[in-house]
């Protein structure tokens, strides 16, 4: 396949991540999203724009940065969501894997359903959960919840080592019903090694407003960071009593 001809819309590159995965890493944000969840902070990713790298491109960039990822660094594709650009990835990580260089994959688990031939490419997934319950999946994401399931499907073949991540939303997730549910939905998610609790925050208000898009959740608060520390230690004592 002619590299060349294989194209991505990347809305920027961040060459020193720090929370991205392990180790100082490459989080390359790509454009395109078919969610809209009201807590996102990245509306200017919804939708993919010109493309602007063919993978030996961003490889050469990339490449510029390895020696700050030492033992355990390397690349992360982020946006937006990646796996609306499998192909693109796919060639990119060859590359990359000739460098020996470690791949994350942070995602909603939304794409193009080619799941089983981008994942035996990616040594870490890092999973955005949304919503535990069909019905407020859709609510917070417009979108079924179907589909990020047949993404945790193919991921559970793969056997690839996985971080979890999900927002707590005041009056949505921070209470222990729904807690509890996530402990029960993550029973079905294999290879899990990590599990991160991130506050609602509201610092991506002002890219709606000059988007001109009516920010989703005007009269909410930020989520309290004690009372979200509070309830992941919650999160972890029925972890541990459901095993």
């Amino acid at each position: 396949m002619n590299q060349n001809n294989i194209q991505a819309s990347i809305d920027s590159i961040e060459t020193f991540g720090l929370v991205d995965g392990p180790g100082i890493r490459v989080v390359v944000f790509f454009n395109g999203c078919k969610l809209r969840c009201k807590y996102c902070h990245n509306p200017e990713m919804w939708t993919k724009k010109e493309n602007n790298y063919t993978p030996q491109e961003l490889v050469d960039k990339i490449k510029r940065y390895k020696s700050y990822f030492k033992q355990n660094g390397g690349v992360t594709f982020s946006g937006g969501e990646p796996l609306l650009h499998s192909k693109f990835i796919i060639e990119t990580a060859k590359l990359l894997k000739q460098e020996n260089i470690h791949i994350a994959l942070d995602t909603s688990g939304v794409g193009l359903g080619d799941y089983n031939e981008l994942l035996p490419y990616i040594d870490l997934i890092i999973l955005d959960i949304k919503h535990t319950e069909p019905l407020g999946y859709k609510e917070l994401t417009n979108l079924e919840i179907s589909e990020a399931e047949e993404f945790i499907n193919e991921l559970n073949k793969s056997n690839k080592p996985v971080w979890i991540r999900q927002v707590i939303v005041p009056g949505i997730m921070d209470n222990k019903e729904y807690i509890d549910s996530l402990v029960k939905y993550l029973e079905k998610i294999n290879n899990i090694e990590r599990v991160d609790f991130l506050p609602f925050h509201r610092l991506g208000r002002e890219k709606y407003i000059s988007l001109g898009l009516k920010y989703p959740y005007e009269e909410k608060n930020e989520m309290d960071k004690e009372e979200c520390n509070k309830l992941y230690k919650y999160f972890c004592e029925q972890r541990e009593n459901s095993k």
